[in-house]
């Protein structure tokens, strides 16, 4: 409960020095297990506290972090000498209380951060890898639970409660190896047994591939690896920044037909997500934000910052990647939708995962990457296993012509999206 006392101590002195103060803290506690050659490790358990403050002094921005919280006047002082040699630009002001009235799913009262309670979740995965004839090379299960809370000198002062469990496995068979993991603020949403029969699965199923010729073939991706695409490529094409500063291939084109009619990409912040919230990283209130209804673009994401610099309104966008993070434009949970069909019944390669998304070219949409644990599908049954093959493609134009999603639907990060069938893609192989 300290870090909550100090947070009018800091305001209070910080408003002597600054036209405005904003204080992020962070209190929590974790639990880490390790599976090491097929048995459980020993659990490793670690609490967190951090507080980042933000000053503002005509127009000038300065942030600074510590995780102690006998330091928190030099934290201040840092920001305010940070704020001093910022370059100045327009701001209107930290966001004023809002009457939050939206719920959103981001912990779970029934997780518990303890031992045992990771130790039952590696159980369950290393049975569901017995299925299968595979070494166990890796995995693992934490569990965590964290209390945030904003608060600034014009009055906001929000607190929530987030939880987050995942689990995850690796497998080899031979030469093969396959990983699969999940994570949710839910522990109940999570099945270790079904991951780590996955992860065996993927191991066992990839020996042996088999050559494929270079040409156009029907393609799904999981969850896993559509995830991976469109997380380095369109996110960023929705960042509003990126749009004002001409490095998003979407700039000019609000109010366009720009994907598949059938497609709706959402960010929900009352999803059921791993970016559940009710408020953004800055205090603003959240909102579902529709960046693709029905193929049609209709929004672009901004922080207070961005906002500000170019006559728009905030969209609650802000987050933070730690406690000592500055907020920064992005995503609470993204949500591909739309209607949904068996997208593996019709001969396909399915591609779980990727390699080399990162060298993807966020601003025209071009990537070539390896697949990786792909094989043929049909009827919904895994067929022949594929050795080795590059996919290369643009996924704004894929994305214009989606030829179904999938009856399944996963969280990968801070996207929740299905499996997506796209027809007559460019495969390369021998």
């Amino acid at each position: 409960m300290k870090g909550e006392y100090l947070i009018d101590d800091i305001i209070r002195e910080g408003r002597h020095h600054a036209d405005e103060v904003e204080v992020f803290y962070v209190r929590g506690s974790s639990i880490s297990a390790e599976i090491k050659q097929s048995i459980i490790g020993a659990a490793e358990a670690s609490r967190e506290w951090a507080v980042a403050i933000r000053t503002i002094k005509d127009g000038r921005i300065g942030i600074s972090s510590t995780s102690d919280p006998a330091k928190w006047r030099e934290c201040l002082d840092a920001a305010l000498a940070s704020g001093r040699i910022a370059t100045p630009q327009e701001w209107h002001g930290l966001p004023k209380p809002a009457d939050i009235v939206s719920t959103a799913p981001s912990a779970d009262r029934e997780l518990v951060v303890d031992a045992g309670g990771a130790a039952d979740l590696i159980a369950r995965l290393l049975e569901g890898a017995a299925e299968y004839p595979v070494d166990v090379a890796g995995g693992g299960a934490d569990l965590a639970r964290s209390h945030l809370t904003i608060a600034n000198s014009s009055g906001v002062l929000y607190g929530m409660e987030r939880t987050s469990a995942s689990v995850s496995l690796e497998a080899i068979r031979e030469h093969s190896t396959g990983y699969e993991f999940a994570a949710s603020p839910f522990t109940a949403d999570i099945d270790p047994r079904s991951v780590g029969e996955q992860a065996a699965f993927l191991a066992s199923h990839s020996v042996g591939g088999q050559e494929i010729l270079t040409g156009r073939y029907d393609v799904v991706l999981s969850p896993i690896a559509a995830a991976q695409l469109i997380g380095t490529i369109l996110v960023p094409a929705l960042s509003g920044r990126n749009v004002k500063a001409g490095r998003s291939y979407l700039a000019g084109k609000l109010g366009e037909q720009c994907m598949d009619e059938s497609l709706s990409i959402v960010d929900d912040p009352f999803a059921r997500g791993m970016g559940s919230t009710c408020w953004d990283g800055e205090g603003v209130p959240t909102q579902q934000l529709d960046f693709v209804r029905d193929g049609e673009l209709r929004c672009f994401a901004y922080d207070l910052k961005t906002a500000y610099r170019y006559g728009e309104d905030s969209t609650g966008s802000a987050t933070r990647s730690g406690a000592g993070g500055a907020p920064a434009i992005g995503l609470h949970n993204l949500v591909v939708d739309g209607p949904r069909t068996r997208v593996d019944d019709e001969r396909a390669i399915f591609v779980h995962t990727v390699v080399g998304a990162h060298t993807a070219n966020p601003f025209s949409g071009d990537f070539s990457i390896e697949v990786s644990n792909a094989y043929w599908i049909e009827d919904g049954v895994a067929g022949d296993p594929i050795r080795t093959a590059m996919f290369a493609g643009n996924l704004f134009e894929m994305l214009r012509s989606v030829d179904g999603l999938g009856e399944d639907s996963r969280i990968v990060g801070r996207l929740i999206l299905p499996s997506i069938r796209f027809n007559n893609q460019h495969i390369v192989g021998t």
